[in-house]
């Protein structure tokens, strides 16, 4: 079913309105990272001397130029992370564009859905954001054990699963009616949060799964509903 899913909203990659979500959403990411690089950049700028002196050897004074490579590769790492939070709050601001285009094209028949304010979704994205962000950092101790990539797409796995599920089943079935249909699917729902997660951790392909995630899971919905 996941799979299926998953090559449903690949078939509509060529859709006018998913690419236009996508080129938001790229840009968005990449504003996000260039954003996060200069606040690193500067930072370290700041807290380390253009140069120092140590023993037998003399002056060191190419901190500034390595420290600028070194951020950029630290950038390239903390991109790995930073694309699980991107995604989250990549459902309140844009699924239901996703969404529509998803259900116009191959659940035509289906009434049209209530699509959410801008500042719901936004507080949706926000607070979507900040469990995730918490609930990393609350996990960080796993991240330095072997257990860390089982933790890491383990835990992610299931927010962001969660998360894109229940953003899409609201639209449908309501509160009560998403909280219900989440426990009944939360073994399959965790399953392709998962997998999403995993692309999520490879750069420059991380660029495109939020979009494609969040279609997946519209698939995802609708078959696990009719088989309820």
């Amino acid at each position: 079913m996941i799979p299926a899913s998953f090559l449903a909203a690949l078939g509509q990659m060529g859709d006018a309105r998913f690419q236009r979500v996508l080129v938001m959403g790229v840009g968005l990411t990449v504003a996000l990272l260039i954003g996060a690089y200069v606040l690193v950049f500067w930072g370290v700028q700041w807290l380390l001397p253009d140069s120092f002196t140590l023993p037998w050897v003399g002056e060191i004074s190419f901190v500034d130029e390595m420290l600028s490579w070194g951020s950029v590769l630290l950038m390239m790492v903390l991109s790995i992370f930073l694309m699980v939070p991107v995604a989250s709050a990549f459902t309140g601001i844009f699924l239901d564009d996703v969404a529509d285009a998803v259900e116009e094209t191959h659940y035509p028949t289906l009434p049209s859905a209530p699509r959410t304010s801008f500042a719901d979704g936004m507080g949706e994205a926000l607070t979507s954001l900040g469990v995730i962000v918490v609930a990393n950092l609350a996990a960080l101790v796993f991240y330095f054990t072997p257990l860390a990539p089982f933790v890491f797409y383990g835990l992610n796995g299931f927010l962001l699963g969660r998360e894109y599920f229940r953003m899409i089943a609201l639209r449908r079935l309501g509160k009560p009616g998403a909280r219900a249909a989440f426990r009944r699917h939360i073994a399959t729902i965790w399953a392709a949060g998962a997998l999403m997660a995993v692309p999520l951790t490879i750069p420059l392909v991380n660029l495109f799964v939020p979009i494609l995630g969040a279609a997946t899971f519209v698939h995802l919905f609708h078959r696990l509903e009719r088989q309820a």
